[in-house]
């Protein structure tokens, strides 16, 4: 009895030190108050990437004068068993591998690159010429399709639609249900193409507050996040498999055991 008191005495303390080391790595922001807030003061804006959907609108008070800019495509549905179309929506625009889109009239437009404000400057530039002084068109840019995925040690992995344009890394967590007790706060990978294709990998640690100041912190359209797992989860994959294999292993043998058994006997 005092040898199992013994091994108490000493077994505590260990486990006390772990219990506080796990904690010590799952806050977020543990140095908060140690953090310049003032280096992230600054609006996003997205870019116009390759193989990005837009919908561009222009429209004034003289309806027809802005008609030959808008493309429309009839929408189709079935009723009664016979196809027809509903009333018509605006054609959507494909980035092509170089940014470019053909719009109406005016012919091709390199827009990768541009945020939509600047996309929306320089569309209407190019269309005023072809319209009197006194029509004033408005164009309106909308990204449509804009995706991020995030995988690892999420609640809910899967890809997400964002409807803002705008979305931080914390935001698409949050849409991913979070990370799980499994997910290591100081190794979230960020997996990022560029305009040219070229991909890259930057690493976030969430416990650290900084991450705000991140000039990654917004995520652009097709961002991937990974979340690893940490060694627990590793262990416990490991431990699960080597118990199925034995399983395994231990029920062929006693199969030919018997097998053998019934054979010579």
């Amino acid at each position: 009895m005092n040898a199992l008191k013994k091994i108490l005495l000493l077994a505590l303390p260990l486990l006390l030190f772990a219990s506080c080391a796990s904690q010590k790595d799952v806050p977020y922001f543990q140095n908060s108050k140690e953090v310049d807030l003032s280096k992230s003061q600054y609006l996003y804006d997205a870019r116009i990437m390759p193989k990005d959907q837009l919908t561009i609108t222009v429209s004034a008070a003289d309806d027809q004068a802005v008609v030959p800019f808008n493309m429309t495509v009839p929408t189709p549905y079935t009723t009664n068993q016979r196809s027809t179309y509903s009333q018509a929506m605006l054609q959507t625009y494909l980035v092509d591998n170089d940014g470019n889109i053909i719009f109406p009239i005016v012919g091709q437009l390199h827009v990768g690159g541009l945020t939509k404000s600047q996309a929306e400057e320089m569309i209407l530039d190019r269309i005023k010429p072809y319209m009197s002084e006194a029509v004033n068109p408005i164009v309106t840019v909308r990204m449509t399709g804009y995706q991020i995925s995030v995988i690892g040690e999420v609640a809910r992995p899967g890809t997400f639609n964002v409807s803002r344009e705008k979305i931080s890394i914390l935001e698409a967590l949050a849409q991913a249900g979070d990370l799980t007790i499994y997910g290591q706060r100081k190794n979230v990978q960020l997996i990022r193409e560029d305009s040219t294709g070229r991909k890259s990998i930057y690493t976030f640690d969430l416990t650290d507050a900084n991450i705000i100041n991140s000039p990654y912190f917004y995520l652009q359209q097709n961002d991937v996040i990974y979340v690893t797992p940490n060694k627990v989860k590793a262990q416990n994959s490991s431990v699960g498999s080597m118990t199925t294999l034995w399983f395994s292993a231990t029920s062929i043998l006693i199969s030919l055991t018997s097998l053998l058994y019934n054979i010579l006997r």
